[in-house]
């Protein structure tokens, strides 16, 4: 480590800490209606599609409405990817893609995912890009934010039966935040080099006199939203490793600086929702504390590097698998990002970090896509162990928890516990099956504990809907394809239900005034037992299966113990 790394990571925190108030401030008067500048729009999209925007939903009802736009939306993306050979916008000829890498790409992109086992640029068309994939990128990700916002509304109201107007969030959310910001986000990165085209792939002569095609495309609309929805999906196989999604050190910054923005923010319209500052910053507290420990155990494993490589007299911190326009800071600092904000975009190999190194984008995932987390999703996934931890502490002081003037009870408790525990539930139920079947086990790329690891993150990155991949894993088979489509599935819409039921629970609760027994949620010993808590269940959870893989790993590299394929 020097101390030059963690300057650029000191720099880094102070942007996204920079952007909390005034993307809150602007995202809380969008959901109260007060953002107008685009209001014909708006009114028109509500005409179009038969909506009120005055009449509010019943939490079961809004979650209807949810559920029944991702199905569309599954239907459609479908279709199109396999029937896109006989579409437009297709100057490379690809043809249709196989019903279960389909099926796989669906869901991926529709639960925000964006987990890929094909190559962008030698798989789908213009129009299935455009099309298909970037309105999900967006879509998606207004979906998690309008469940979000719903569930702030449940904290925020009293004796209300309503959270809101699925519909409306959705609109407002893609038309006043997510797109704006990418139109401008993606003139940047245009200004930056990346492409943004409908021409055909351009043919270029090598020095050696042979032929190489170089794709190109709709690069840099994609990118801007597929960073600042926290989708990754990328336009190119090699994600934000290539030179044509990442062209440069502003580029990377600037893209995860929008991995962080929205969810950031989100928690200060928390804050600002419930009458109280100080209740968003706090959570954006706990979300800080673990963040900065996954960059630093990262950074630290990563940097020290293989003692392999010290015993040939050779630079332990390796550049395996790292884009050396990066390096080992930018690699590792990118991968604990996308990670705690569960977008899924890469600008390293995670396969290729230390093994100790890797068990921090896994435990980023693991704990329950909470740390920023998806646009939306790691508000809402943060305020499921509020619950839990103010539940423990109502334990240990023999109280009713409390959480801003309402009580939580038997039925917060259990609609919480069915949202963190469905996580374990697949992840660990998939690997369990996939690592003794022999269709499992052949598509490892690695024997011992790394392909184990490679199993286990596959199965994470899915169920909770991040979407990055230890890319020794051979993925596009028909038992992967269909296995982490149902945990994509699983991953997303399980816990969102949940979470609306809560939401529309403590909507209907009066609030009472805050008493000498009421635990404060907005200073240190709250954050402290919020982050204990999720490390406690994190590693309860988690610990033996990490054992298996990256723990043991790292142990036997340390004693200098290799696997060789056969062993």
């Amino acid at each position: 480590m020097t101390v030059n790394g963690w300057i650029q990571v000191a720099l880094y925190c102070a942007i996204i800490i920079a952007l909390v108030k005034p993307l809150g401030y602007y995202m809380t008067r969008v959901f109260n209606g007060e953002v107008t500048w685009l209001r014909p729009v708006e009114r028109a999209l509500y005409a179009a599609a038969g909506t009120n925007e005055r009449e509010e939903q019943h939490w079961l009802t809004y979650g209807l409405a949810l559920l029944l736009f991702n199905g569309l939306g599954f239907l459609l993306l479908y279709a199109l990817q396999r029937a896109q050979g006989a579409l437009p916008l297709n100057p490379a000829g690809m043809t249709a893609v196989a019903p279960d890498l389909a099926f796989n790409t669906a869901i991926s992109f529709v639960t925000n995912t964006n987990w890929q086992n094909y190559g962008g640029e030698s798989t789908m068309s213009y129009l299935t890009q455009m099309a298909g994939l970037t309105v999900q990128n967006f879509v998606s990700a207004a979906t998690g934010i309008a469940l979000a916002v719903a569930l702030i509304r449940g904290f925020a109201r009293a004796s209300a039966r309503t959270v809101g107007n699925f519909w409306v969030d959705l609109t407002r959310a893609t038309l006043y935040v997510l797109l704006p910001i990418c139109v401008v986000l993606a003139l940047v990165l245009v200004w930056q080099g990346m492409p943004q085209t409908l021409g055909p792939y351009v043919d270029a002569v090598t020095l050696e006199g042979g032929k190489q095609t170089i794709a190109v495309g709709p690069v840099a609309s994609q990118t801007a939203i597929k960073m600042l929805g926290t989708n990754g999906g990328g336009f190119f196989n090699a994600n934000a490793a290539h030179p044509f999604e990442n062209p440069n050190a502003l580029t990377n910054l600037l893209q995860m600086v929008a991995i962080f923005a929205v969810g950031a923010g989100l928690t200060n319209v928390f804050g600002r929702m419930v009458g109280d500052e100080r209740q968003g910053w706090a959570i954006f507290a706990a979300m800080g504390v673990l963040f900065l420990a996954g960059v630093a155990v990262c950074y630290g494993v990563e940097a020290a590097g293989n003692p392999a490589l010290h015993a040939l007299g050779l630079d332990g911190a390796s550049m395996e698998g790292k884009e050396v326009r990066f390096g080992t800071l930018a690699s590792t600092l990118f991968a604990v990002v996308t990670t705690a904000a569960s977008c899924g975009a890469v600008n390293a190999m995670h396969s290729s970090l230390m093994p100790l190194a890797g068990m921090i984008p896994l435990l980023n995932m693991q704990l329950g896509e909470l740390i920023i987390g998806g646009v939306g999703a790691g508000l809402y996934g943060m305020l499921l162990m509020v619950i839990i931890a103010l539940f423990v502490a109502g334990l240990m002081v023999g109280r009713t928890p409390e959480y801003l003037g309402k009580k939580i009870e038997a039925r917060e408790v259990k609609m919480t516990l069915l949202g963190i525990l469905v996580l374990p539930l697949v992840i660990l139920g998939f690997t369990a099956i996939a690592v003794v079947l022999p269709t499992g086990t052949a598509s490892m790329g690695n024997p011992g504990p790394h392909g184990y690891s490679e199993a286990l993150y596959a199965y994470t990155s899915g169920a909770a809907n991040n979407g990055s991949a230890f890319g020794s894993l051979t993925g596009n088979t028909l038992w992967y394809n269909l296995t982490i489509g149902i945990a994509m599935m699983i991953g997303r819409f399980f816990v969102i239900i949940p979470a609306l039921a809560i939401a529309g629970s403590m909507a209907a609760k009066k609030t009472v005034p805050p008493s000498a027994g009421t635990f404060p949620t907005h200073g240190a010993l709250f954050v402290g037992l919020l982050v204990g808590v999720v490390l406690i269940i994190g590693g309860l959870t988690y610990f033996p299966s990490l054992a298996l893989g990256p723990i043991v790993e790292q142990l036997a590299m340390m004693a200098g113990q290799t696997f060789a394929a056969g062993n």
